[in-house]
């Protein structure tokens, strides 16, 4: 169960570049990989998922507990030869000034080697102070080694290895030459996502290919073995049990929608879901399922070949106006509303939600959220009172007008959600918002979502599927 973190002394430094080479590198090598990353993120974990052919875990401070992070650790390298843990920001950044929620600080929860990637851009031997503190400011973190990024010509890459080995005791594990060539597009949210790069699979083996002709592979596995075995009780059940029948959900998985934890969309299929994936771009109409799933993601980007799709936005507000359960999230929200509008240029998206919504240049929401139901909450509630939700945000999208007559699942305690105050916007047995949740901590949505389906069923008084049998309300 061997294991490493990759980090870095603050972000774009090229950590996610060389955590996605190595995953497929050491995937190409015959072992099984598992990927991690931490705090809340889709992007980068698709990347990785993509190049380790295995699911990428969140690790998340915010919204599980300590425990919760050791044993879903544990529980997912079980099965692997080698985990990579990805981190986010800089190796010592935290909100909070002992540093608890740090990178620096889940490596050493984890009994995580730290593997330190510098951005050398402009930098010689300035290099040996910054490494210094790094290794003086927590000597009881186990920094392993460094990789050097960005490294111009032979001159500038034989001096900082010269510094680095007179000035440290921390061994060069690579240096990566600047290369454009291999750099994966950004985003306003930040990587492009790997389900709509249609050259994603010749990045990542271009990637690879530079990852192992200037990176120490063997000594990298060496390090990661030296790690100690995960803690956390390896025999922890997961299986929940199904409170009623197999229902059939049908999940928005394309170019434009992408964005579900894989341990949510576990956590529905224990719960007795089937999870069947449809596209807003390419399929004519939906599949019969009980319930819809419409995740975040980038339906910007595509928003004409979406209102070209007026077959599929016909059958989702059909479904939706005749009371069939759906929930949807950030960009789900947007595909649900009247019209999208970007850069000038006005789509028509579904019109379940009488509302429109602009796209903007700067994030009209980002970060960490914390929501509490209001009596307006559709699913089932909790029995302890309304509940406080740990989440989090990032749209640059904003609802234009919000109707104040609308009714929310959520006051904001802390983020911005649809109109500063409120998310999660209902409509019948819709529940729409532009936070993203997590089935982890104490919020199992998914649970509280399928019991939504199932009273939404029985009300209806019908086993099958609701998608078999929709109206014909026009979509304009």
């Amino acid at each position: 169960m061997a294991h490493l973190y990759i980090s870095a002394p603050q972000k774009s430094s090229g950590k996610t570049t060389l955590s996605i080479g190595l995953c497929r590198e050491f995937r190409n090598r015959g072992l099984v990989i598992q990927p991690f990353k931490k705090g809340p993120d889709y992007i980068d974990p698709l990347w990785l998922s993509q190049a380790a052919g295995r699911a990428c875990f969140n690790l998340d401070y915010h919204t599980m507990g300590v425990e919760e992070i050791r044993a879903a650790f544990a529980r997912e390298l079980g099965t692997a030869d080698i985990g990579l843990i990805e981190g986010n920001v800089g190796l010592f950044d935290s909100t909070d000034l002992r540093g608890s929620t740090s990178n620096a600080e889940l490596a050493k929860r984890l009994g995580a080697p730290v593997v330190l990637v510098v951005n050398c851009h402009g930098l010689a031997r300035g290099i040996a102070p910054l490494l210094q503190g790094y290794r003086a400011f927590d000597p009881e973190l186990d920094l392993a080694g460094v990789i050097l990024n960005k490294v111009g010509g032979g001159r500038h890459a034989e001096n900082l290895v010269r510094v680095v080995e007179h000035y440290t005791d921390l061994p060069v594990l690579g240096l990566l030459r600047r290369d454009d060539e291999i750099g994966i597009s950004e985003r306003h949210l930040g990587l492009m996502p790997s389900n709509e790069a249609e050259h994603a699979e010749s990045w990542i083996e271009g990637i690879r290919a530079r990852i192992a002709d200037q990176i120490d592979l063997d000594r990298l596995i060496e390090i990661a073995e030296r790690a100690p075995r995960p803690t956390a009780p390896l025999d922890e059940t997961r299986a929940r049990a199904s409170a009623g029948g197999l229902v059939r959900i049908g999940i928005a998985r394309d170019a434009a929608f992408g964005f579900y934890y894989p341990d949510d969309l576990r956590a529905l299929a224990e719960g007795g879901a089937e999870l069947v994936p449809f596209s807003p771009l390419a399929d004519a109409e939906l599949p019969p399922v009980d319930a819809l799933l419409l995740g975040g993601g980038f339906p910007e980007y595509r928003m004409a070949e979406l209102e070209a799709n007026r077959s599929m936005r016909q059958h989702v507000g059909d479904f939706i106006g005749d009371g069939g359960p759906a929930y949807a999230e950030c960009g789900g929200l947007m595909y649900l509303c009247s019209g999208l509008s970007w850069n000038g240029e006005r789509r028509a998206m579904v019109g379940a939600l009488k509302a429109e919504v602009e796209m903007r240049a700067r994030p009209q929401g980002r970060g960490y959220v914390r929501l509490r139901e209001t009596p307006d909450f559709p699913w089932p509630r909790l029995e302890t009172g309304p509940a406080e939700v740990a989440a989090h945000e990032f749209h640059h999208s904003a609802i234009l007008e919000p109707d104040p007559d609308w009714s929310y699942a959520y006051e904001m305690l802390r983020g911005t959600g649809i109109d500063g105050r409120h998310d999660g916007l209902v409509q019948g047995n819709l529940l729409a918002c532009y936070s993203h949740l997590r089935d982890v901590g104490g919020n199992r949505w998914t649970s509280r979502f399928l019991s939504h389906v199932r009273r939404c069923l029985d009300a209806r008084g019908t086993g099958g599927s609701i998608g078999t049998s929709v109206g014909s309300r026009l979509v304009h």
